[in-house]
């Protein structure tokens, strides 16, 4: 399977493939490239419907330029483990970004997510973070105080009483019932419209549908959340073993479950 950037030869059959309506799966496959590297490559440069070959592969080379002027980091940026290759992190952190941003995170706030998800230390002050992030504080602070309201992360005060941001299993376990009980708070908004409505009305019906949707989904997401913290919480955290990969295409995507 081929590795480093992507060539303008490929972006163009990529740009092609898009055209053609191909999923990314095929057009990957076409490549020999991981289906990761398409989809963060259509994404970033506007999307199937705006994706030109030779605008992404300007783009590509602009970034490229940026970093290398930032590529020395900062002093409170966080240092990476010994042994990890650079580049194949970056590539990582770029791609879990992109599908935080398509399941609709803003930007910044996907960067800041990722870098607390994947940082050794479990937990990084705003001065790290935008170190990490080569960004102003007042953008890290914004995205914090959205990432705060949303659930996804909390803080907490270290022996230098500093603030600390963290995105652990708790948290995701916090944001994860604040969704059910949004659910389960929609399913009661769209009883109450039932009758107002009149309950043998078409649109009391329509209400009726969403309500019995919307409560059943928020009811299995909470048990099943609770399920998954009671089971987690008793087991150790286990690693990847010995010889594993990061991934099954070796860009460090996650392995899938089988």
């Amino acid at each position: 399977m081929p590795g480093g950037r992507l060539t303008q030869q490929e972006r163009q059959q990529i740009a092609q493939g898009v055209a053609d309506g191909l999923a990314y799966a095929e057009i990957a496959r076409r490549l020999d490239r991981p289906t990761s590297t398409v989809t963060r490559e259509v994404l970033r440069n506007g999307g199937p419907t705006a994706y030109r070959a030779d605008l992404a592969h300007r783009a590509t080379e602009r970034r490229a330029h940026r970093r290398r002027k930032t590529a020395v980091p900062g002093p409170q940026a966080p240092a990476q483990a010994p042994g990890r290759d650079a580049e194949a992190v970056r590539e990582y952190e770029e791609t879990f970004t992109t599908l935080l941003m398509q399941s609709g995170l803003p930007k910044m706030m996907a960067r800041v997510l990722t870098c607390l998800l994947t940082a050794d230390a479990g937990s990084l002050t705003a001065s790290e973070l935008a170190g990490h992030l080569q960004v102003s504080p007042a953008s890290v602070s914004k995205a914090i105080t959205f990432l705060e309201g949303q659930g996804l992360v909390r803080r907490e005060r270290d022996e230098r009483r500093r603030d600390r941001y963290v995105a652990d299993n708790d948290v995701w376990y916090q944001s994860t019932m604040a969704g059910a009980r949004a659910n389960i708070m929609l399913a009661e908004t769209a009883r109450q419209g039932v009758a107002i409505l009149g309950r043998d009305t078409p649109a009391a019906a329509r209400l009726e549908n969403v309500a019995r949707f919307v409560e059943f989904v928020g009811e299995s997401i909470a048990r099943a959340a609770d399920q998954a913290r009671d089971i987690l919480s008793a087991q150790p955290a286990a690693g990847p073993g010995p010889g594993t990969s990061p991934g099954p295409d070796g860009d460090g995507e996650p392995a899938r479950g089988r």
